[in-house]
């Protein structure tokens, strides 16, 4: 690229505006998670339409992710970025003064969408602005503050829902995003640069129409299809989905043999690491994204849990994440599969001990007794994935790792949605045959064999060779990332 790092304070500036951006993206990936019974009640959705509001956000942002980078690219990251952070405002207003589900449910999409704009800047400002051997430190600011979003997003949930602010109760929630948006974009319009790149990707908008369409064939009868009792075109929707799917690859091959500007490069899948890792990956986040909506409604919903006092209690997997992502990302090289067998393992065990918890304890469950499970699952957590995005990569040649990190951040996403589609099936499902309390354990005995099958599975991955590049979930460009949402 032909941009070359800017002046010391400049570059800090914009850094402090993109992070902002990046913040609000994890705040607001993981802030209803916790109060989504009280949503559901305030609005009167359906369990189906509950689902929609965690995953419609994750998925938005997967199926759009890489072509915000790439529109960076091609119309310059600053007014994309603006283009973003603008759209985000409207769609946290309109998640905040949202009558119905329905309103909510399109309010959350247009939100996952707009970050998909947002965040891929992030790192382009940091790679293009900074000097090689500041990258470190700046992507350790970024690295911060979504650690402050992760953790941050669920405790500002149930203490916002619970301090009722002027009436608001959740909807503070979103609403409290409308002055930080605002700061954003002002301080963006006055301290953040126009670039763009001298030999930009084109955006391949067959393959993200083909992708979306196989997505939601395959989403909307997971979600849907238990409530409204399974009918026909539930089924032929899923069988529909598999066409979309072959479709989509026929499409990736044509553009890849055109201009190399297809959405997720078939040449990606030569490596055995990278297709046999993603579907690793893929199981992994299935159990991560639905463990926390099954054990939110059980605490809530079964045994009369306040979000505030729920929220405290699952903020001990990010403290789990934190205090174990440095000896991954420091001891793992070399011993990638041994890092993910034993944290996958760990996860499992703190799923089995959730489980175990809800089956027993009952009413008489404590916040310290749900938190120690948490933790246990964070911990496993922080070994397992820094070293696993480098082990899916690993066989990948240099010159596709952006696109290939790529493709990972969405597998992650997706897998989060698919599990929350598919765990919460399982889960409302079992509502209607047993009591309330005795739903969750079954329900999570999902999680425990998804973790379980994830350690087996490790085993039989390709160990990664040690690099000097970072291991990486997004970015267009020598293969630097945006952070997963987790």
């Amino acid at each position: 690229m032909s941009d070359n790092p800017a002046p010391d304070r400049s570059r800090w500036a914009a850094l402090a505006v993109v992070v902002l951006a990046a913040l609000l993206d994890g705040l607001d990936a993981t802030v209803v998670t916790v109060v989504l019974p009280v949503v559901q009640a305030d609005v009167g959705a359906s369990f189906a339409t509950a689902q929609w509001t965690l995953a419609g956000y994750v998925l938005a942002f997967a199926l759009l992710l890489i072509t915000g980078g790439r529109l960076g690219d091609i119309y310059g990251r600053r007014k994309v970025f603006l283009s973003g952070v603008a759209g985000f405002t409207v769609a946290s207003l309109v998640c905040g003064l949202a009558w119905n589900a329905e309103l909510l449910v399109a309010g959350r999409v247009a939100q996952g969408a707009a970050a998909a704009l947002m965040v891929p800047q992030v790192v382009s400002v940091i790679m293009t602005m900074f000097p090689r051997e500041q990258w470190p430190v700046a992507f350790g600011v970024l690295g911060g503050v979504l650690s402050i979003g992760t953790v941050g997003g669920p405790l500002l949930g149930g203490l916002l829902t619970e301090a009722d602010l002027f009436g608001l109760g959740w909807r503070a929630i979103f609403l409290i995003n409308l002055p930080l948006c605002l700061l954003a974009f002002g301080a963006a319009v006055k301290l953040l640069p126009e670039r763009r790149s001298d030999q930009p990707l084109r955006v391949d908008g067959t393959g993200v129409a083909l992708l979306g369409l196989a997505v939601l064939a395959l989403m909307v009868p997971l979600v849907q299809g238990r409530e409204l009792g399974w009918p026909w075109w539930s089924i032929a929707l899923l069988v529909a989905s598999v066409g979309l799917f072959v479709l989509f690859g026929r499409s990736q091959v044509r553009r890849h043999a055109k201009d190399a500007s297809a959405l997720v490069p078939p040449t990606l899948f030569r490596s055995r690491s990278f297709t046999l890792g993603l579907a690793v990956t893929f199981l992994a986040f299935t159990g991560i994204g639905s463990l926390f909506l099954v054990l939110t409604y059980h605490l809530q919903s079964a045994l009369g849990w306040s979000a505030l006092r729920t929220a405290l209690a699952t903020a001990a997997w990010p403290l789990g994440i934190a205090a174990t992502f440095q000896i991954a990302w420091r001891a793992g090289a070399g011993r990638e599969r041994r890092f993910v067998g034993i944290g996958s393992s760990l996860m499992g065990v703190g799923a089995l001990s959730l489980l175990v918890l809800v089956d027993t304890a009952g009413a008489s469950v404590t916040v310290w007794q749900i938190s120690l499970a948490e933790f246990v699952i964070g911990c496993g957590m922080g070994l397992t994935s820094p070293v696993l995005t480098a082990l899916v990569l690993g066989e990948v040649p240099q010159t596709d790792a952006g696109s290939g990190s790529g493709v990972v951040n969405a597998v992650i996403q997706f897998g989060s949605a698919a599990g929350i589609a598919v765990l919460g099936t399982i889960y409302f499902g079992l509502l209607t045959s047993v009591a309330a309390p005795d739903a969750a354990p079954l329900a999570l005995w999902y999680n425990v064999a998804a973790f379980a099958v994830t350690a087996v599975a490790s085993r039989f991955l390709p160990g990664a060779p040690k690099t000097e590049t970072a291991p990486t979930a997004n970015g267009e460009e020598n293969g630097e990332q945006v952070p997963a949402h987790a």
